[in-house]
């Protein structure tokens, strides 16, 4: 009997081994991607920044401009682009921004750019209605940022969708990595205090043909901005993940390893048993 529990004891620490092997292999890569991402990170940020001091400063020194993108209607319909991750294996990666997207909804069945195949999959489970469907997190440059953008826009100016959303998760820190929403379309920026002096500038051919020319651009680079902070996010937290599952099987196996001694010693006291009680019984 003791024989039989060593063999089972042998087969589940080889199982836990190859396990371990697999989620080795996978936070080795998760780190290397990591790697990447967070240069990529880093370059885009300033992108963003800039893009988005341009348009706070168009919107905020001109008066009464009319723009489809800043027009404040009814809100009917939303629109969400939800980015996640194309695999699992992440922790709570995937599950937490499509918390984060349910919650800012308010259990209403809105509009979806899904981006990603957890996303659509998530989604298109559920009849939501989808705009579109992107695939391919990790192979996503800025080409793709703006035809996710022409999607949202083309829905926004056919008022099949009110307001448009993105939904993403920034990366923080290998460790933190937070889901957020924020608002795309129309443009919405807090005004300045009257104590901040308003800039006179002149715009050519006029304020509303350059907001209607930088606003697309603006929102590609937000959504590309969303794009690459989920990567690095998602990279962050399946190293996080395997690296975890990793321990987690080196301490399965030193508590098999500790029960196999235990019933090894226990075989071979049980052999010596019956050889002393072998040995009396021929005397």
């Amino acid at each position: 009997m003791a024989g039989v529990g060593m063999k089972d004891i042998k087969r589940r620490m080889k199982s836990i081994n190859n396990t371990k092997q697999i989620t080795k292999a996978m936070e080795l890569v998760s780190s290397a991607k990591l790697r990447r991402a967070k240069e990529q990170v880093e370059k885009s940020r300033p992108y963003f920044l800039t893009l988005y001091n341009t348009i706070k400063k168009i919107s905020q020194n001109t008066k009464e401009v009319s723009s489809s993108f800043l027009e404040k209607r009814e809100v009917k319909n939303r629109g969400y682009i939800v980015i996640a991750g194309d695999r699992g294996l992440a922790g709570g990666y995937n599950s937490n921004v499509i918390k984060e997207a349910l919650a800012h909804m308010n259990n209403k069945k809105e509009s979806i750019i899904a981006v990603s195949r957890k996303s659509s999959d998530f989604f298109t489970k559920r009849n939501y209605k989808l705009l579109g469907e992107f695939l391919g997190v990790e192979d996503m440059g800025f080409s793709s940022a703006q035809e996710i953008t022409k999607v949202a826009i083309d829905a926004y100016k056919n008022k099949e969708v009110d307001e448009v959303y993105l939904v993403y998760t920034e990366f923080k820190s290998t460790l933190v990595q937070e889901p957020k929403v924020i608002k795309l379309l129309p443009l919405s920026f807090e005004l300045e205090e009257e104590t901040t002096k308003r800039e006179i500038i002149e715009y050519e051919p006029s304020a509303e043909a350059v907001l209607d020319y930088i606003v697309p651009k603006f929102v590609a680079g937000t959504v590309f901005g969303g794009i690459v902070e989920s990567f690095a996010s998602e990279q962050a937290a399946r190293r996080t993940a395997m690296e975890s599952a990793s321990d987690n099987a080196d301490e399965m196996i030193s508590k098999l390893e500790l029960s196999y001694n235990r019933a090894r010693q226990s075989s071979i006291t049980q052999e010596i048993s019956e050889i002393v009680a072998g040995a009396e019984a021929l005397k």
